[in-house]
């Protein structure tokens, strides 16, 4: 299948749409001409959709890249998932000329996610370099006034438990065997299937009372480990023996090799998790966050604590954005593990020296990000005004007197839009839970919420700058 591939031959449709005078709202509008300007984006997306191709021109043709990428950004724009965003391109006139099929067939919604799928996290941030880098182009932003904070995205899992990490192990690994007996019958007598033992014993744990639990837990998990850990050892000899099998038909092969693979890689994980249950269980040992493993699916989960009176732990990553006074993000970085806020602000500055050559005139963060080093290193560097509340203990008569100051309360006013962009970024741009696979799903999710809140910040001031004024009364 060609991906990438050149925009298709106008036909007689095309030419009748466009004559009927078709207009995009104001600010699809303005996002389509800097989308127009600007073709340097199609060439970053191209090479994704062409990368590990061997007859990339041969074949039917896929989606452009000039359609990939108007409609990934409208996904975005719109918070729409697959299934809407291809109705409502379908549906609608102004975003058929917006995605650019015009009048031809919108593809089915596994067709957008295998393009979009496509797209790396290195492609994401190079998109939204070059967009920071047209908005400093055109005047738009100069990069004086900075704010930075952290949030959380979390990744698309359950609440974890010992006992509903163990089931997903059973499960997932009995599925797997199954599919390798459909090609190999002569695994069949090797591996019994232990789903319905497992399930109990997970359903017999999450049901159990305070009280129950004192008597009942420790023999109820161990009888469910000693499943999982029977479960593991067959699909272990159940793996070990498909990779002696011979099979005649390519398809077939193909097929096993797949399975085997994925198999390998759970009971791998199905380990960790066994390892960490009797620890934790059995042992009554206490496991550190970062050794822990809270999902199967989902490995690269970590386990954040910021202190929240409504959510105490979060599941995900830790995210840092650093936000300009037009609402330009100008840097995001999906940080491991759960680091303190007060080590992200000597990086955060080096990235924006690089990016504008120049340190910016006001610093604004929260009091997470204080220490007395970063109050100097801001200082240092050539920051004007640093406005970073100090976090605890007894204040000097000087720094209780700066913090009083009518230039240090402007820039914590300053400050508090941020955390507008992170709601709006949750809340309509899908950022708030991450329900793409794996560590380079999340990154592209991230990326892609940062890319269109970029472009629409750039539309918006055209759209103000080009409207014309009223005159004064």
């Amino acid at each position: 299948m060609r991906q990438g591939g050149r925009q298709r031959q106008v036909t007689f449709a095309d030419l009748e749409l466009r004559a009927q005078g078709v207009r995009l709202e104001p600010l699809l509008q303005f996002l389509s001409d800097f989308l127009d300007q600007h073709l340097e984006l199609l060439e970053l997306v191209s090479c994704d959709l062409r990368r590990g191709l061997k007859q990339p021109d041969s074949g039917r043709e896929g989606l452009a890249a000039l359609q990939v990428l108007r409609s990934f950004v409208l996904q975005r724009v719109k918070n729409w998932d697959l299934r809407e965003l291809r109705e409502r391109v379908a549906d609608g006139l102004t975003l058929r000329v917006f995605t650019g099929f015009y009048a031809a067939q919108v593809p089915r919604h596994q067709a957008f996610h295998r393009s979009f799928s496509r797209l790396t996290p290195d492609t994401m941030r190079a998109l939204n370099e070059a967009v920071v880098a047209a908005a400093v182009a055109m005047g738009i932003e100069d990069g004086a006034q900075l704010r930075v904070d952290t949030t959380v995205v979390e990744t698309n899992i359950q609440f974890p438990t010992d006992s509903k990490l163990l089931w997903d192990c059973v499960r997932v690994l009995t599925r797997l065997v199954e599919r390798l007996v459909e090609h190999l019958p002569q695994l069949s007598g090797r591996f019994h299937n232990r789903t319905r033992c497992a399930r109990r014993r997970m359903q017999e744990l999450q049901r159990m009372t305070p009280r129950q639990r004192r008597s009942r837990q420790v023999p109820t998990y161990r009888a469910l480990i000693k499943v999982t850990a029977q479960v593991v050892d067959n699909s272990r000899a159940a793996l070990k023996a498909a990779k002696l099998a011979r099979l005649a038909e390519a398809p077939a092969r193909s097929e096993v090799e797949r399975v085997s693979k994925e198999l390998e890689h759970y009971a791998a994980l199905a380990e960790r998790v066994l390892s960490q249950a009797r620890r934790r269980v059995l042992e009554g040992e206490q496991v550190g966050a970062q050794e822990k493993l809270y999902s199967i699916f989902e490995p690269h989960t970590d386990l954040i604590k910021r202190g929240k009176a409504n959510t105490p732990v979060e599941f995900g990553h830790k995210v840092l954005l650093a936000e300009t006074r037009r609402g330009l993000i100008t840097d995001y970085q999906i940080l491991a593990g759960n680091p303190p806020d007060e080590m992200q602000v000597q990086p955060s500055l080096q990235r924006h020296l690089q990016q504008f050559g120049t340190v910016p005139r006001v610093y604004a963060t929260d009091r997470g990000f204080y220490s007395g080093p970063n109050v100097a290193l801001v200082s240092a560097a050539g920051v004007a005004l640093e406005s970073i509340p100090q976090r605890g203990g007894r204040k000097t008569p000087q720094r209780a007197a700066y913090e009083k100051s009518r230039p240090f309360k402007r820039a914590q006013k300053f400050r508090a839009g941020i955390e507008g962009r992170i709601s709006v970024l949750g809340r309509g741009r899908g950022m708030k839970r991450c329900c793409l696979r794996g560590r380079d799903g999340f990154e592209v999710l991230v990326g892609a919420a940062v890319l269109a809140n970029n472009l629409l910040v750039i539309a918006r001031y055209l759209q103000n700058k080009n409207q014309p004024r009223r005159p004064a009364a």
